[in-house]
């Protein structure tokens, strides 16, 4: 009877630890509609998951925007609706950092980072750029042909593990080997953006925020989607990002999940 009982807890244990693991599958997207990725072979890949939650890659604000219809124009919020239409008691969330965009230009993050890109450019081709520097830049641009190359195939080739290491690499260089080029060079201490507040920020400053702001993001949007894990025990949830977002999620979802599952959406 001992053994009866024994063996009858350890099977309830299992069965309810099981019951509160989810399936999370982290799709990495191509935003706008193309040839070879668009709604409709989006919507394909969620009837075959059939998830209870899907995550959208905005805020609160975003969502509210897309459920009202506004900026129905990306592939995710296209292939969700029709997901919606046919399991409409299928949940949406935003699992993105809050106040995103505003958070970026009150600090001044943007427009510097893009404007910051485009002068280490202008550096390149009038050959101002020193030896190191040039090394950097170029590496910096083969690892984005490379993945622009990667996103003219099916969808399973921009989300598999070798992707997401050339994707780690690139994102890298962006913002950790442009940034000695900002840090070292005059020209991006000698011009500025104004701040919505009126204050001034360098293109130096403002590229070291916005390079802080790539992991501060990243692993808010994994702790987001942990979180709706958690509270949502049980279920198939799909993250819906850009695929360049999508190794940086998994491996913060690796580092503090020790329950839940992690499947790709073509196993």
């Amino acid at each position: 009877m001992k053994h009866t009982l024994t063996a009858f807890l350890l099977f309830l244990t299992g069965f309810c630890f099981s019951q509160g693991k989810s399936e999370i599958y982290v799709i990495g997207n191509i935003h706008d509609s193309v040839s070879n990725y668009h709604p409709k072979i989006l919507f394909d890949i969620l009837d075959k998951v059939k998830p209870d939650i899907i995550l959208h890659e905005v805020d609160s604000q975003g969502m509210k925007d897309y459920e009202s219809g506004i900026r129905i124009t990306e592939n995710e919020i296209k292939a969700s609706n029709s997901y919606l239409k046919k399991y409409p008691n299928t949940l949406r969330f935003p699992f993105d950092f809050e106040g995103r965009n505003q958070y970026r230009k009150d600090r001044g993050m943007v427009p510097t980072d893009n404007l910051s890109v485009k002068l280490i450019d202008s550096l390149y081709k009038a050959k101002k750029l020193a030896p190191s520097e040039v090394k950097i830049y170029e590496n910096f641009t083969n690892l984005t042909k490379e993945l622009m190359k990667i996103a003219e195939l099916s969808p399973e080739n921009f989300n598999n593990a070798t992707t997401d290491q050339i994707s780690e690499k690139r994102q890298n260089a962006q913002y950790s080997e442009l940034l000695k080029i900002t840090k070292a060079r005059p020209e991006f201490t000698k011009r500025f953006v104004v701040k919505p507040n009126g204050e001034k920020i360098s293109y130096k400053d403002g590229f070291k925020l916005m390079s802080g702001f790539w992991d501060l993001r990243n692993q808010t949007m994994a702790k987001n989607i942990y979180k709706t894990a958690e509270t949502y025990p049980g279920k198939k949830i799909v993250v819906l990002t850009g695929f360049l977002h999508r190794y940086y999620i998994l491996k913060e979802l690796k580092r503090i999940n020790n329950k839940h599952i992690i499947k790709e959406f073509y196993e």
